[in-house]
């Protein structure tokens, strides 16, 4: 099948390049090379001649040809008109010029809070600042509130830490990036998403299904991208305040100073606090957890527009410490005790990033980078009687050329990359080292026929010291039937090397004996894990009363060749294995947005996943994860005033089907097989006083579910039946914050 599906690309792009019966080319503004944007709407017509026509959403035009036509002009409200000599049917790529004296245009326009690219041939999802507004979004974990293609949920009953899913699988299969460089993965899988503050946050970029080559071979679900705030284009003052009901303070400010023409810098400090302890369900254990967090960036932009070099560095340090365990828990007195049950999570991270730009001044659409980074990760914890620290030490590199081959419908990327890893564990008394390199090379083909058909092909070839040598291919197809209608296929093959204790770090909160039954793998003794995506997908944009919308359908199947099997269906341990047989991941999604008024937006979703893996027990679904869930999210706000005072409302509610439960049948305290499904409302109010000035009220949880008895064995935690790993709904209940932001432009 895969083999048909390149061959017809390679077709269809040889018949596209030799049936030309029209002239065509591609108008583009010349003050903006950087970002080869297309002129949409300009007059292209034959000199002395009525035939004329306009230019797409690309600035891509096709006109009648015939060889009596010398002249083409161009012309564009704004721009120069330009006369174009012909002399052969190669397309063209022109540039115009702004006139040197304008009036001032103002043109307004209302920015989509969330949108779903028509134009891009992958499957990506992009939500910017006002999004992330409508909920508290004190960190990047808990950006996805508002959002039904993210899942999040608490990966256990002390730390409080909430996990994403996509595509029914957990975040390890997800390559998760800031500014296109990995991010969260390795020891940070679990914690690394609570290490970036929301207020950092620029915008969020989210690809269904495979992902492009060019950030590496591990996505197998998807990639999360997110762009952090620019020196440049950020508040020159902000701050923002929050606390809420669970004894939670934040504090956020943004400091950025315009050094010269060319350079910028900016300063982000981030602390949060919580000292008050909480047990709403009497068990004796802290709801969620004490912790401190301090959390400082240091970020410059150099941008030079004349040359076409632009380039950031980032410099970032993070102090994060958690407390759990009883209530009367006392680390100084009772730490790794053997009568009061306690927990320690004490994190350090040194962060340096840098990338460099440069975009060819008479080329616009050629362009090369290099981004660098480097990360190290110290933790110290302990569960209980249970040791577990990781040291985690990563270096990553990659250079990237970007151009065409002949005319802008046909783009390449390729680069190499290089990744270096160095893990030091301790897991209670036994210690586990390994370092992992990689040198990979990578091809990316874009052809865009500027009308109704592209495709992505990328392929990568990496030689790994642990995984060996290995090829990644992934092919992404859009096709336009209709107006407004797009339709979207894709293919690509993910590997990976799991980190299982990193992963799975709320396992050490239990007394699950841990059992590691390899095969002679290289890592753990298990092999890498390799999985194949297929997705389709269908977007269709409409019109009632007239009112924009769209509706897209999704469907997704991940097929593991091998998967680490987390294997906690035995009450009394804890298995990682490699998988023997089957591991499927089904997702179907079907979504609607509208604007029902200009201040009125409504979103809709409902999701199906059918997850199954055959275990040593036979062949089960997934634990803990929902066959259905029903999504929906409303925003309202008023007209804005003169002063730019405004209101906000912003509602969203979930339905959280029934879940099936491991199995606790050798328990004193047995679960039933599967859980019930609940219900979750979330609701924020903003009064914005100014451009300057805002607050805010919201509710999470508001129907007030809250899990019964989610720490089995309580009572004893040092007894064989303890465990605190096994939550499918809030433990805490509902919580209320305000807040306030300020700042000065």
């Amino acid at each position: 099948m895969r083999k048909y599906i390149v061959l017809s690309i390679l077709i269809l792009t040889v018949v596209t390049s030799f049936a030309q019966q029209t002239f065509k080319g591609m108008i583009m503004d010349k003050n903006n090379p950087k970002d080869n944007l297309g002129v949409f709407g300009a007059n292209i017509h034959w000199l002395n001649t009525t035939i004329g026509t306009t230019t797409n959403e690309k600035g891509w035009f096709e006109i009648p040809y015939d060889k009596a036509y010398k002249k083409l002009v161009v012309s564009f409200i704004g721009y120069r008109t330009d006369t174009i000599s012909v002399n052969s049917l190669k397309p063209i790529h022109h540039f115009l010029k702004e006139e040197s004296i304008l009036e001032e245009v103002a043109i307004s326009a209302k920015k989509q809070a969330t949108s779903r690219s028509f134009l891009q041939t992958q499957n990506v999802f992009t939500v910017n600042s006002e999004e992330l507004l409508k909920a508290a979004c004190c960190n990047l974990a808990e950006s996805f509130e508002t959002n039904p293609s993210i899942d999040v949920n608490f990966s256990d009953a002390l730390t409080g830490t909430r996990q994403i899913q996509m595509l029914g699988l957990n975040s390890p299969y997800l390559l998760i990036a800031q500014e296109n460089i990995p991010m969260v993965r390795g020891a940070s899988q679990v914690y690394g998403l609570t290490f970036t503050p929301g207020t950092w946050v620029e915008s969020i970029q989210i690809t269904k299904g495979a992902g492009s080559v060019v950030n590496g071979y591990e996505s197998i679900s998807g990639q999360i991208n997110a762009e952090l705030v620019k020196p440049f284009s950020d508040n020159k003052l902000f701050i923002n305040g929050y606390g809420n009901l669970n004894g939670r303070l934040e504090l956020n400010t943004h400091f950025n100073q315009k050094i010269n023409k060319k350079w910028q810098t900016g300063l982000y400090v981030h602390g949060n606090i919580r000292k008050e302890k909480f047990d709403n369900n009497g068990d004796n254990f802290l709801d969620t957890p004490l912790a401190e967090q301090i959390n400082v960036m240091n970020r410059w932009q150099f941008t030079d527009n004349e040359t076409g070099w632009v380039s950031f560095l980032n410099l970032r340090f993070l102090d994060d410490r958690k407390q759990t365990g009883q209530l009367d828990f006392n680390p100084e007195k009772d730490k790794r005790s053997n009568t009061i049950w306690g927990s320690e999570i004490k994190t350090n991270r040194f962060d340096f990033s840098g990338k460099l730009g440069y975009v060819f001044p008479e080329l616009p659409f050629q362009s090369m980078g290099l981004q660098i980074a480097y990360s190290g990760h110290d933790q110290e914890s302990y569960f209980g009687l249970r040791n577990y620290e990781i040291n985690h030490q990563s270096i990553y590199s990659n250079f990237m050329f970007n151009s065409i081959i002949g005319d802008t419908r046909h783009k390449f990327k390729t680069g190499i990359s290089f990744t270096y890893d160095s893990y030091d564990e301790l897991v209670e008394t036994t210690s586990f080292g390994r370092n992992e390199n990689s040198v990979g090379a990578f091809f990316e083909y874009a052809y865009d026929n500027t009308e109704n058909f592209s495709a992505t092909l990328g392929m990568r070839l990496d030689h790994h010291n642990l995984l060996g040598t290995f090829i990644t291919p992934r092919l992404h197809l859009r096709y336009v039937p209709w107006e407004r209608g797009v339709l979207r296929t894709s293919v690509g093959r993910g590997k990976r090397s799991a980190n299982i204790f990193a992963e799975n770090q709320q396992l050490f909160a239990s007394s699950r004996q841990i059992n590691i039954n390899g095969s002679g793998g290289n890592i753990y003794g298990l092999n890498p894990e390799i999985a194949w995506n297929y997705g389709i997908s269908f977007l269709q944009g409409f019109r009632l009363f007239d009112k924009k919308g769209d509706i897209s359908f999704d469907f997704y199947q991940t097929n593991f060749e091998n998967q680490i099997v987390v294997d906690w269906e035995n009450a009394q341990q804890i298995s990682f294995y490699n998988l023997k047989g089957e591991s499927i991941a089904n997702s179907f999604q079907i979504e609607t947005s509208y604007q029902a008024h200009h201040n009125l937006d409504l979103r809709l979703a409902y999701k199906f996943f059918d997850v199954t893996t055959d275990y040593e027990s036979g062949n089960l679904s997934k634990p803990i994860q929902p066959r259905h869930r029903f999504f929906v999210n409303t925003s309202a706000k008023t007209n804005k005033k003169e002063n730019g005072s405004q209101w906000k409302f912003d509602a969203t509610y979930n339905f959280i089907g029934k879940q099936r439960l491991p199995d606790t049948s050798l328990n004193a305290t047995q679960l039933p097989d599967y859980s019930t499904g609940y219900n979750l409302l979330n609701m924020q109010i903003t009064k914005v006083f100014s451009e300057k000035f805002e607050v805010y009220l919201g509710g999470e949880n508001m129907t007030n579910v809250q899990q019964k008895n989610p720490i089995l064995g309580s009572e004893n935690p040092f007894g064989a039946n303890f465990d605190s790993t096994i939550v499918y709904a809030p433990v805490f209940g509902s919580s209320y914050y305000a807040g306030f932001r300020f700042k000065i432009n």
